[in-house]
């Protein structure tokens, strides 16, 4: 049983550490949320975020820590826009995507360097561009060159520390420490949502209530069966005869995930959002040609149908391009040539890659549609239901986060209870 398995967990002291640690990672992220930055008009942040809901949209994944103006308030965006920015570079420059794909370890460990050092730049011009945007909105009271400097190296710090200790969680073997802290700050809003479905409880609107959570249920059950989703293609070995023994002569299957891209191509596709509609909201209190422009632009990009065709769109042609970047079939049938491996039926070598790749794209062709039906959901359920809380619940990028990361903590857990059970036998 789950609460069996809880148990077991706690008696471990090493793997009870790492979860305490993990715990304590986001005590200090939930503090790091409620700490602001300058002199706020309360009232003019609420209009803002009610106007712009694209700023709605990446609050939740700082935890509330935006609408609060924290020193956090950019989250891990910086980070995630400097590694989708090494990602388009390795299809550009061939001595990155060496590094990238072919160096093993170490250049894994370069490559996540560059993006530490992309990070620094990225966080300090997105920090000046949303502190200038919430002065001119009046968000933001007050705010002299001083203070403006000091706010932008402020949250770029805490940006980097928040990176930090995204790269601690990963060292501990349990998840990926950027996506646990996502996730942290997604379920955070929780017990804001509990609050505001019971402060405007209606007895009338009881139906819309069922609907809304037997959709979330649904949708959350297809989430989990497409996340966990694969196309086995069948694996056999030739016998192999080396001295004394004898290899090979077996069976077996290569999975491929119906969603193998993750949650990584709407991150990547909200980024991309998000980027534009920034710089057109810094110059659309701009005078002149260039503040008609921009306004224009602006209030295209809001536009609720607008954003949802690109919102979808994007994640579709990023679930192609990252799949593309991280999985490369000419490789896998290359290795498994070496092993003695084949596709029963399929020629070794070339062949074997081009069967790879008509596999691969019609199961990713079923994971992109569905990651960008999934990225626009909280619109469709929330126009149908009317209720706009709880939005993890019924899609999104937050559904998606939050289901990968409970499963793949989950994966790894499991791992580490078996490996002790394989060492205490």
């Amino acid at each position: 049983m789950w609460y069996q398995k809880i148990i077991q967990v706690f008696k471990i002291p090493e793997l009870r550490n790492k979860i305490l640690f993990v715990l304590g990672v986001f005590a200090v992220f939930r503090l790091m949320a409620n700490i602001p930055i300058s002199v706020i008009d309360a009232e003019n942040l609420k209009n803002f975020f009610n106007q712009f809901q694209m700023f709605g949209l990446l609050n939740v994944f700082t935890g509330g820590a935006l609408d609060r103006l924290s020193i956090i308030m950019l989250g891990l965006g910086p980070y995630i826009t400097a590694s989708i920015i090494l990602q388009l570079l390795t299809m550009i420059f061939p001595l990155l995507e060496k590094m990238y794909k072919e160096e093993g370890e170490a250049g894994r460990q370069k490559f996540n360097q560059y993006g530490r050092i992309l990070t620094v730049p990225l966080a300090m011009l997105q920090a000046y561009a949303m502190l200038v945007l919430f002065q001119r909105q009046g968000v933001i009271t007050f705010m002299s060159p001083f203070i403006l400097l000091g706010s932008i190296l402020t949250i770029t710090a805490a940006t980097l520390f928040l990176m930090w200790l995204g790269e601690l969680i990963s060292e501990k073997g349990i998840g990926n420490g950027v996506s646990l802290l996502i996730f942290a700050g997604i379920v955070a809003d929780f017990p804001v949502n509990m609050r505001q479905l019971l402060v405007g409880w209606d007895p009338a609107r009881i139906p819309s209530y069922v609907l809304f959570f037997a959709m979330a249920l649904i949708i959350i059950a297809c989430v989990v069966l497409i996340t966990e989703g694969k196309r086995n293609i069948p694996i056999s070995y030739a016998k192999r005869v080396r001295g004394t023994k004898m290899y090979g002569g077996v069976s077996t299957y290569l999975p491929l995930n119906i969603n193998p891209a993750g949650v990584m191509p709407i991150i990547f596709a909200l980024s991309l959002l998000m980027f534009p509609q920034m710089i057109v909201g810094f110059l659309a209190g701009s005078s002149g040609i260039i503040g008609g422009v921009a306004s224009g632009v602006n209030s295209f990009l809001s536009n609720p149908w607008t954003h949802g065709i690109m919102y979808f769109l994007l994640v579709v042609v990023f679930t192609y391009f990252y799949t593309a970047v991280t999985f490369d079939p000419k490789t896998i049938s290359s290795n498994l040539q070496k092993m003695g491996g084949f596709i029963p039926g399929i020629r070794p070598g070339e062949s074997t890659a081009k069967f790879m790749y008509f596999i691969l794209n019609r199961v990713l062709l079923i994971g992109a549609i569905f990651l960008g039906l999934i990225a626009v959901m909280p619109s469709i359920v929330g126009s149908i239901t009317g209720i706009l809380v709880f939005s993890f619940l019924i899609g999104g990028t937050s559904l998606l986060i939050a289901v990968s990361v409970v499963l793949e903590t989950m994966r790894q857990i499991n791992a580490q209870l078996q490996m002790r059970e394989y060492e205490s036998f």
